[in-house]
């Protein structure tokens, strides 16, 4: 089977109905991804508590309406001792009026209340960032994958074609007699791997394209994509003391923390306003009418109009050892945050340092591996000559064949390893939008 027709088989990943870049995959990302708009919601709830009235700062004003009514039967007794039924005694009220409540004073609760509500506005947002850069770093990683895989395909394309140029040399030694039957079933059998090899790749990429789909939240997930990058160029000139410094300054997990524990200390100091004494103001403004079915004496309505208002103060002086047991409960809470804290920098640090490694190292692999692919081209093309003129066997040529296809292998991996390393060091260094 020639290689030209052996392609026409396969599944089409060329004829793509859609180009993405790696910015227009971020950009769609954004806009469409469910977990970033899920999130942001999120935000947008939290930037919503935080306000001066959800603190309770704010007065409240009541308009308040009621009506009241007795249907009754009543027996008057005289000092004689003669009683007189009433029955059907029907008496009715109604009121209606303002009512105006403010806490003047609560030991400073109601402005731990407010600063609260900020803070957590502030880690709705940075929960937002941490969102963003999470999936910018995974489309990233994602795109990446899939330019590696479809170099992978462009290499067994082209190791197939080699092993079909092979068979074509074979067969035609084959038919006019100068080869063996042995050689031409060993080049068949290795063609035939060389292409299920390259089946199986075509469903990676297939898959790969799927997997970006998913995360830019497009609705046709089986679409066709199509990437204009044709190699992976890693970032080669980054700085490990300015990540590191970045890092403590911007790493989205650990504002996170900092937050966590700001808020661990404004619980320890709402827990301590509750040995200040409370001050409350009441005030209303209102309007009553009483109606009597029978009137005591000459009464038979009664119409009140008129302000009232008050002072409460209140001081806890007992209840139950509560305050201390909470207050106690509220420091170890904190000192927890900021173990918590010290936890998570320790942690960054040793996978910053295990990523800059791994950076490192892939950056001495590819440079390797770009002298070994030269040496194993040139190993080739002498194979190959050779095997034309008769002194080379085919197992031979099959080795030289496949420590080519091993070699430019290699390479690829290298490449996309350091470009995975990169994308970790941007991201743990909270740097990772600037691919946007």
């Amino acid at each position: 089977m020639a290689v030209a027709g052996f392609f026409s088989l396969l599944p089409s990943v060329g004829n793509a109905q859609e180009i993405y870049d790696l910015k227009r995959c971020l950009a769609t990302g954004l806009e469409r991804n469910y977990d970033i708009r899920i999130v942001r919601n999120e935000q947008k709830i939290s930037e919503n508590n935080a306000t001066i009235g959800n603190a309770g700062i704010l007065p409240t004003l009541d308009l308040n309406a009621g009506y009241t009514g007795s249907l009754n039967d009543r027996t008057d007794i005289s000092a004689e001792g003669t009683p007189t039924d009433i029955t059907g005694i029907f008496n009715q009220g109604a009121n209606v009026g303002v009512s105006l409540n403010q806490t003047i004073f609560d030991g400073f609760r109601m402005q731990t209340e407010y600063d609260r509500l900020k803070e957590l506005q502030r880690k709705g947002e940075i929960a937002t960032r941490l969102a963003i850069e999470n999936l910018i770093a995974n489309l990233t990683a994602e795109y990446y994958n899939h330019v590696h895989q479809r170099l992978l395909l462009a290499n067994l394309k082209y190791a197939l074609a080699l092993s079909n140029e092979r068979l074509r040399v074979v067969d035609a030694r084959y038919g006019i007699g100068s080869g063996s039957r042995l050689e031409l079933q060993q080049a068949r059998v290795d063609f035939n791997a060389d292409s299920s090899r390259l089946i199986r790749q075509v469903e990676v990429v297939n898959t790969s394209a799927i997997i970006l789909n998913q995360l830019m939240a497009v609705e046709d997930v089986a679409q066709k994509i199509s990437v204009p990058d044709a190699v992976i160029e890693p970032n080669l000139l980054l700085n490990e003391l300015s990540l590191w410094e970045k890092t403590l300054a911007t790493n989205a997990r650990l504002l996170l923390a900092q937050k966590n524990k700001t808020l661990s200390a404004l619980d320890l100091k709402a827990v301590q306003s509750r040995y200040y004494p409370y001050l409350k103001m009441n005030a209303g403004y209102g309007y009553t009418a009483n109606f009597y079915d029978v009137p005591p004496a000459t009464l038979n309505r009664q119409n009140t109009l008129g302000l009232n208002y008050g002072l409460t103060l209140t001081f806890p002086i007992f209840d139950g050892m509560n305050r201390r047991r909470e207050q106690k409960n509220a420091r170890i809470t904190l000192q927890n945050s900021e173990l918590e804290t010290d936890r998570l920098e320790l942690s960054l640090k040793a996978d910053f340092a295990t990523m800059w490694m791994a950076y490192q190292n892939n950056i001495g692999l590819t440079n390797l591996e770009k002298e070994n692919l030269v040496a194993a081209r040139e190993n080739y093309e002498i194979a190959m000559e050779r095997y034309k003129l008769g002194n080379l066997s085919g197992i031979e040529l099959r080795e030289a064949q496949n420590s080519l296809l091993e070699a430019e292998e290699r390479l690829l991996q290298a490449q996309y390893n350091t470009k995975l390393c990169e994308i970790s060091l941007m991201q743990i260094s909270g740097q990772v939008g600037e691919y946007l």
